[in-house]
């Protein structure tokens, strides 16, 4: 089973905590969390995506182990986390992925 790496980056000023797995030169898949939750809601599942992919799990700011220093008076928008989560991306060199969001953005319509 693959090992998962547990790190931090800095991108648009947070702190970014992520597990990551699998080959560098694999296909990247990014694992982004819901709510309330972290990255370690993938903790079973990263090791066997990391089998045929490079996986990047981030904890968003505001969550898990991802620190966002007080003078960068974030703001917790869900513009501000995807801009965070580019920055993320860009400051690990990542151009190419496929995303898997957990529950963000999902919203009950009524029916019509």
């Amino acid at each position: 089973m693959p090992q998962v790496e547990l790190d931090t980056i800095t991108a648009d000023g947070v702190n970014v905590f992520y597990r990551s797995a699998g080959p560098p030169t694999a296909p990247v898949l990014l694992l982004l969390h819901g709510f309330p939750s972290s990255s370690f809601q993938f903790r079973e599942l990263i090791p066997l995506l990391a089998l045929k992919f490079r996986v990047l799990a981030p904890d968003l700011p505001g969550f898990g182990f991802t620190a966002v220093p007080a003078e960068r008076k974030y703001e917790y928008t869900f513009d501000n986390l995807s801009l965070t989560i580019e920055a993320f991306l860009d400051a690990l060199k990542v151009d190419k992925f496929a995303v898997y969001i957990f529950d963000y953005g999902v919203r009950a319509h009524p029916p019509y």
